[in-house]
């Protein structure tokens, strides 16, 4: 079982850990539920069960959920009893390429029942969704430079592989594009369309989405172009349904995207930079998460470790930058915010821990000092 530890934040930076761990937190039996993948590479086993505090930020360790193989990204289905899972592996029973995983949540204590698990279509599955009905669930592959879909089935578990989308070509960076990268899949607000951000081909893929079968066909326009070298790894849609947010890995770049829900169209309205001016050296984007209100968006720097904070406009959708600050560790993953808009989770890879900042929801401003536990490697964080 993963030891979890708290450390406190002085300036955003981690002290030492605090000895016997949440010694006087008590039981705290009530809270929001947060499952969190994992590499594991590590010490850890899959994935994790948690309760998070929503009056204080505290977070409790509950269960080793499942134990699963490099579960790095979680996806919870609409009706909130089934929970998907990404393997990001290069070989599954034998043959070449990943696989994904499908589990039955069991709140009352913390566990997820193994229901079964198939091929993803391609080495090293990054990412997966689940469709606004519950009945379609998508992957990407990353090395595989491709993207599938399935049937969920009665009692939760996934069919084979309905579609599968190759993709071919390669983009100007060769160390990073040498081929397709799929990197994340997301589905419309209206159910109507997918899209598949590829960071080797610098596009987003639009397809139309048949919920009945999981059948993907090819839109028009069948995709969205980035700049060259860009590397879009990251899509996030506005709560209005109307912007979609992009944020490239290679440059440290959102993309502010006019939504065309009726062609399945996008269209760029804003690029802005995260990083500071007069930047040098390598750089590396990986998130970005907006308010329920859609008033502020947050954004994580891998390898510059620091979070960027914007103001959304109500009008346009464009951002407006309000402060960088730090993400509490080492290559931050993956951001969520809880249901209260009360505090921001950073999953810091490298350095092993969940860094929990409190969060003004009227200014949108992050604490300077944050809270930090301890998990090996952590990818993704998944309020249930």
């Amino acid at each position: 079982m993963e030891q979890i530890t708290r450390r406190k934040f002085v300036g955003g930076l981690a002290a030492l850990p605090l000895a016997g761990g949440l010694a006087g937190l008590g039981e705290m039996e009530t809270g929001e539920f947060v499952l969190v993948g994992t590499q594991t590479t590590g010490t850890s086993k899959g994935i994790y069960s948690y309760r998070l505090d929503p009056a204080t930020g505290e977070l409790r360790h509950v269960a080793l959920a499942a134990q699963s193989d490099m579960p790095t990204f979680l996806a919870l289905a609409p009706d909130g009893k089934s929970v998907f899972a990404v393997n990001e592996i290069e070989q599954f029973r034998g043959a070449k390429g990943g696989s994904v995983s499908s589990f039955v949540l069991d709140r009352e204590v913390g566990k997820l029942r193994p229901v079964n698990q198939v091929a993803s279509g391609g080495g090293a599955p990054c990412n997966i969704s689940v469709d606004h009905t519950g009945k379609c669930v998508f992957a990407a592959n990353y090395s595989g430079g491709s993207a599938a879909s399935f049937k969920v089935q009665p009692g939760g578990g996934l069919s084979e592989i309905v579609s599968l989308l190759q993709y071919k070509g390669s983009g100007p960076n060769k160390e990073r594009q040498d081929q397709p990268h799929a990197h994340r899949v997301t589905v419309s607000p209206d159910n109507r369309f997918v899209m598949v951000n590829d960071l080797g081909l610098d596009v987003i893929h639009i397809y139309k989405l048949d919920a009945s079968t999981a059948v993907l066909t090819a839109n028009d326009p069948a995709e969205w172009r980035a700049a060259p070298g860009s590397g879009p790894r990251a899509l996030q849609f506005h709560p209005n349904g109307k912007w979609a947010y992009c944020v490239t890995e290679m440059t440290s770049a959102v993309y502010v995207l006019r939504w065309d829900a009726e062609r399945g169209a996008l269209e760029t309205v804003q690029e802005i930079s995260l990083l500071p001016r007069h930047h040098h050296g390598p750089t590396g984007a990986s998130d970005i998460v907006l308010d329920k209100a859609g008033k502020f968006a947050y954004a994580a720097n891998r390898l510059d470790d620091f979070l960027v904070t914007f103001t959304v406009s109500a009008d346009t959708g464009r951002l407006t930058l309000v402060e960088r600050s730090s993400c509490g560790g080492k290559t931050p993953r993956h951001l969520a915010l809880d249901r209260t808009g009360k505090w921001l989770l950073v999953a810091n890879q490298l350095t092993d821990t969940i860094a929990i900042f409190g969060r003004d929801p009227e200014t949108g401003r992050l604490a300077k000092a944050g809270k930090s536990f301890a998990i090996s490697r952590p990818q993704c964080i998944l309020f249930a």
